[in-house]
C-alpha cells in the first residue's frame, strides 16, 4: 500500500506566484537603489526557471554580477520573501488542507522536498501550521549536491520509506521520483510545462485529484 507522499512545495504547495513578483521587484529595486541594475525586474525569466535552486537563479538572473553580490541578493530576496509571507500575501494551492487530512486519516506519512531555503519553507510551515501533518520538511540546503533526486533519498533513508510518490510541478520532481523508484505525479499548476509533465505516471489539475489516484494504488498495491 502507499506508505509516503513527499511534496514539492512552491508551485505545488504554495502560490509562490502570488509573492515573488512582489519580492522580487522589491529586490530589483534595491539592486536600482545601488546602481547595481538598471533595467526592468526579469520576472518572465525567473518563471521560466522557477524551480531550480536560488543560487542558479541567480547565476541566470545576474551573470555579470559577483558571487558576493549575488549572495546578497540572494539574502534580501529571501527577507523579502519571508515578510510577504508573514504578511499573508502568499497562498496555498486550493485543497492542500483537505488532502493533508485525508493522507493522514489513511496512515500515509507526509513529507516536504524543496529547492526553496530552510528559513523561507519554515516561515511557510509555520505560517499555515503544516507541521499538523507534515513529519518533516526537507531543504535542497541540506544536501552539497543541490539535486532533488538526492534530497529525495535522504528523505527515503532517513524514514526507511520502501514505496510511495512525488508530487510536484516540474521535471526536477518527476526525475527524484524516478531516480528513487516512486510514483511520479505531476501538477498541472503555475509554473508546469506541458513537455515536463508528460514524462510523469499521473497528472493532476487539482490536489483533491491525488485522493482518486491513492486510493487507485492502494487497491492495485501498486505503489
Amino acid at each position: 500500500m502507499v506508505q509516503t507522499i513527499i511534496f514539492d512545495m512552491d508551485g505545488t504547495l504554495f502560490q509562490t506566484d502570488r509573492i515573488l513578483e512582489l519580492s522580487l521587484e522589491d529586490t530589483f529595486d534595491h539592486l536600482r537603489s545601488r546602481n547595481l541594475w538598471d533595467t526592468l525586474t526579469p520576472i518572465d525569466q525567473y518563471r521560466d526557471i522557477m524551480g531550480v535552486p536560488l543560487p542558479k537563479v541567480w547565476e541566470a538572473l545576474l551573470p555579470d554580477h559577483s558571487l558576493k553580490m549575488r549572495e546578497q541578493t540572494d539574502t534580501y530576496f529571501l527577507e523579502s520573501l519571508i515578510h510577504n509571507i508573514e504578511k499573508g500575501r502568499g497562498a496555498l494551492y486550493p485543497n492542500v488542507i483537505g488532502v493533508f487530512s485525508y493522507l493522514k486519516e489513511n496512515d500515509i506519512s507526509i513529507y516536504i522536498a524543496s529547492n526553496g531555503l530552510t528559513e523561507y519553507l519554515q516561515a511557510i510551515v509555520n505560517y499555515y501550521q503544516l507541521d499538523r501533518w507534515v513529519t518533516e520538511t526537507f531543504s535542497i540546503q541540506q544536501i552539497p549536491t543541490l539535486d532533488k533526486g538526492d534530497l529525495v533519498k535522504t528523505i527515503i533513508d532517513k524514514y526507511d520509506i520502501t514505496n510511495g510518490a512525488v508530487v510536484g510541478d516540474r521535471l526536477s520532481d518527476i526525475n527524484a521520483a524516478k531516480d528513487n523508484h516512486l510514483i511520479s505525479i505531476g501538477c498541472r499548476f503555475d509554473f508546469a510545462q506541458e513537455a515536463e509533465l508528460a514524462q510523469a505516471d499521473y497528472i493532476i489539475d487539482d490536489l483533491v485529484e491525488l485522493k482518486k489516484i491513492v486510493s487507485k494504488m492502494k487497491n492495485e498495491n501498486i505503489c
